[in-house]
């Protein structure tokens, strides 16, 4: 009965179903006991029946009404300890998690398109309130480990890959830390274990994507981590003193203003994931994050810009609360959303949302000693495409200045209600659903 015969000459395998019989496996006792439980109760209810006692309070009813009791003990411990013995073998944050992640399909489609520290931020948040999450991730990063494996193996980079696949895994944090390991010493000093382990992936899956999509199991990956092309592109850019600087880490450390920048080749081709996942979003979110090396190379990728455009999902721009030294150097508010608009044109970006916490002054020291300053904005008049500016508190303070995931989770997901009507009128029931999330995770 538990036998599940194969293709091939006597080739039999038990199926999973049949290993829960298998001796010690602490799951046939627990089910008998529960059983034997059922079966005293229909043993004490069809006495009962049989006898069609009238008499309330018989010395006979009392005992079958002891009788249920017990059967009913039998039951109940039977499926707690069935229950404790399922969570110690297949671990509470795995299966409890993907019986939660039905719970999230509920909420919104969300795309976000970055890359660096900045789309974790917004993954790490965004997890808690919907299990319909994509992220498109850059590859031009030509620096550090994923550099090198790019140039010794010919992978795509996989550093910011991994880190989104981190922020969106529901797994213990052991896994996490070994993930984000980096090796100290040896010929292996300055890898990422996670970056190592996506390349021996692809290799073991055959393909970037496969090894991917087994990488995501293995983390429980809430949504689906997408690189932005499989080509293998680099970054171009042309400064305004007509320097053309080539990489992306290069272009990074750039002093000169940014003209324009490109990527080559051309047309390097999407994911059909990706432009599936573009045509059914209800919230787009571009940034935070590096505007030249992690934001734009994401639009340059044939197609994507053209699918944001006729896209009726609301698209939000979480601005970045800091200038980067070199290639955001002095930006205000406006110069990012100039920038964006040169690559998707004027009135695509319905909101963009800015941070209106002040930076502790000793933060703010040390960043001006690395040539970076808070990202001046004034009224959204100035804004290329008059974009709706939305300022609350997104930051997330401590060591270092960055956006705090579940504050901005909470901000772009008021925004799709207040400002994507369409979606709130079409999931009127899912609308309420995430309103009463927000409120919940709030308090």
């Amino acid at each position: 009965m538990f036998l599940n015969r194969k293709r091939g000459p006597q080739r039999v395998r038990y199926t999973n179903w049949g290993r829960l019989l298998y001796p010690g496996v602490r799951v046939k006792r627990y089910l008998a006991l529960g059983g034997l439980g059922f079966f005293v109760i229909g043993v004490a209810v069809g006495d009962a029946l049989g006898a069609r006692i009238k008499i309330v309070g018989t010395p006979h009813h009392l005992v079958l009404g002891v009788v249920v009791l017990i059967g009913m003990g039998f039951v109940a411990a039977g499926g707690w300890r069935l229950w404790r013995s399922i969570d110690e073998g297949i671990g509470s944050t795995r299966w409890t998690g993907r019986f939660y992640s039905r719970h999230l399909a509920r909420g919104p489609r969300v795309v976000a398109l970055g890359g660096g520290t900045g789309l974790p931020a917004v993954l790490r948040g965004m997890k808690e309130y919907t299990g319909n999450l994509t992220a498109v991730v850059t590859v031009a990063d030509n620096g550090g480990s994923s550099g090198r494996l790019r140039g010794s193996l010919g992978i795509l980079p996989p550093g910011d890959i991994r880190n989104c696949m981190v922020a969106l895994a529901d797994t213990e944090p052991l896994m996490e830390r070994l993930f984000q390991h980096r090796f100290e010493d040896g010929e292996l000093a300055g890898h990422a274990f996670g970056n190592l382990f996506l390349a021996a992936m692809e290799e073991a899956a055959g393909d970037f994507v496969s090894g991917l999509r087994a990488s995501s199991r293995v983390l429980a990956v809430r949504g689906q981590v997408l690189p932005a092309t499989l080509d293998q592109v680099q970054l171009e850019a042309e400064t305004a003193d007509g320097q053309i600087v080539r990489g992306e880490s290069q272009i990074g450390q750039s002093r000169a203003r940014i003209r324009r920048i490109w990527m080559v080749p051309a047309h390097a081709e999407p994911l059909p994931e990706t432009i599936h996942a573009l045509r059914s979003a209800d919230l787009i979110v571009l940034g935070p994050g590096s505007l030249y090396t992690s934001v734009i190379p994401n639009l340059l990728v044939k197609g994507v810009a053209d699918e944001i455009r006729r896209s009726s999902a609301l698209c939000v721009y979480v601005a970045n609360v800091m200038t980067q030294p070199g290639e955001t150097y002095h930006f205000t508010l406006k110069d990012h959303v100039d920038a964006l608009a040169e690559v998707l044109g004027d009135g695509v970006i319905d909101v963009v949302l800015v941070n209106n916490r002040e930076v502790p002054q000793d933060l703010l020291a040390r960043y001006h000693q690395e040539g970076a300053e808070p990202v001046r904005w004034a009224v959204a008049a100035e804004l290329r495409g008059r974009p709706q500016v939305v300022q609350e508190d997104v930051l997330s303070a401590d060591n270092v200045v960055r956006h705090d995931p579940e504050k901005l989770a909470r901000s772009l997901l008021n925004a799709l209600n207040r400002y994507h009507p369409d979606w709130v009128e079409g999931h009127f029931f899912d609308g309420l659903w995430l309103e009463s999330r927000l409120r919940e995770r709030k308090s």
